[in-house]
């Protein structure tokens, strides 16, 4: 094989590679979109349904020691697997970012149409960081989920409070609610955190070993 069929080849693979990744992103989008969407409705439906037990206390409070922990337990688990959305979406997006790189070693009208500034993380700054990243991690949708999911249980927590020490005063029971929430979030937070910090770590490595590889093809040509 020439090098001109191999070049368009190589093209071609690249051509398909790039609808792939981009239908697999995609599909986190779809998939963070419906998990998100399902949290809700069952939260939603949650309090319908304690709204229509609340006028029997010997129904309401068994109810309510069911359903809040089961919807704070579906929380949890939506939030953790929307940050593993957001890493495959990451993932795939860097690696369309790479076939965009070749793309503008076409030609000078590829280069233009493929310019890195033009395109979208990593190969330039996302909007999101502008305000920096502290205020960019609270901006996804696993937090938007995770802050809900932590109000829910600090209701839960402050519930369980009046129901342990039911002489203390209401504002005990609030501030014991306020706290559970305040320290979920910043579990989430730091968890959420290590999380990207984690999968920069490894996609350094990955591209590190990438070009130790290429330089030493070069070497052996």
């Amino acid at each position: 094989m020439n090098e001109q069929s191999e070049r368009s080849a190589l093209l071609t693979m690249l051509t398909t590679e790039h609808f792939v990744l981009q239908t697999a992103n995609n599909s986190t989008y779809a998939e963070a979109s419906s998990r998100s969407m399902l949290y809700v409705m069952v939260l939603s439906s949650s309090l319908v349904a304690t709204g229509f037990v609340a006028g029997s206390t010997d129904v309401l409070v068994p109810f309510v020691a069911i359903v809040l922990p089961a919807v704070f337990l579906l929380g949890l688990f939506t939030v953790v697997r929307l940050i593993e959305t957001a890493l495959e979406s990451m993932h795939c997006l860097g690696g369309i970012a790479r076939i965009r790189a070749y793309y503008r070693t076409l030609g000078p009208e590829a280069e233009r149409h493929f310019a890195a500034d033009s395109g979208r993380w990593p190969e330039t700054q996302p909007p999101s960081l502008h305000l920096g990243p502290a205020l960019a991690f609270f901006g996804t949708t696993a937090s938007m989920i995770a802050v809900i999911n932590n109000v829910v249980a600090g209701v839960g927590i402050a519930l369980l409070a009046h129901f342990l020490l039911p002489s203390v005063a209401a504002w005990v029971d609030a501030a014991a609610g306020l706290s559970g929430t305040f320290v979920l979030t910043w579990v989430f937070y730091a968890y959420q955190r290590w999380r990207f910090d984690e999968y920069d770590f490894l996609a350094g490595r990955w591209r590190s070993g990438e070009r130790d590889f290429r330089h030493g093809q070069r070497a052996e040509g």
